[in-house]
């Protein structure tokens, strides 16, 4: 595990873990268009959280419409541990503007949660599961997105932001990124 101390004591904490025993606030779901949560991080969480978690996306999605690309949708968290789940539909590797559509959806997933007043938020790494997206690409707009977002809202809720990645191999490349980009801007 490896911490980023930021300004006003908020903090980035990388590490190694299951994004389903989180107790925060908010976890984030890779989520499909529909909300249909079969597999990867999104069917995890339904398979520990309980069938509550699919039948309120479902709801969404009737009352809704599916999600575009970068857009966000709440619901309860069922039986997990944090209070609320923000779905996001992240990009798929080859399209246009991929970092952009990333940087979105990491950036409308924090701006949700500090209207939720979330103070803590668990997000696994958005479209580098069965979407394609790099590790190394998803840790770039992570980053940015999260700097961005405490520069343009000083008061905003959050003040953890742990990013739960799945192996050794996911957090060495992200720790690389993200020391890099932090040396970048001391």
């Amino acid at each position: 595990m490896k911490s980023f101390i930021l300004r006003e004591g908020r903090v980035i904490q990388l590490e190694i873990s299951d994004i389903t025993e989180q107790e925060v606030d908010v976890i984030v779901n890779a989520a499909n268009s529909y909300l249909r949560h079969g597999g990867g991080v999104a069917g995890a969480l339904v398979r520990a959280g309980g069938k509550e978690i699919q039948l309120e996306s479902d709801a969404y999605v009737r009352k809704n419409g599916p999600l575009k690309t970068s857009e966000v949708a709440v619901t309860g968290a069922g039986n997990l541990l944090a209070k609320k789940i923000i779905h996001v539909f992240g990009p798929q590797y080859g399209e246009l503007d991929l970092e952009s559509k990333l940087y979105c959806s990491f950036a409308n997933v924090l701006k949700k949660a500090a209207e939720m007043t979330a103070v803590t938020l668990a997000t696994p790494a958005i479209s580098t599961g069965i979407f394609g997206v790099p590790v190394s690409i998803c840790a770039e707009q992570f980053l940015k997105s999260v700097m961005d977002h405490f520069s343009q809202n000083k008061s905003s809720s959050l003040r953890l932001i742990k990013m739960c990645l799945l192996d050794r191999k996911a957090y060495d490349e992200f720790l690389s990124i993200a020391l890099d980009f932090f040396s970048s801007i001391e």
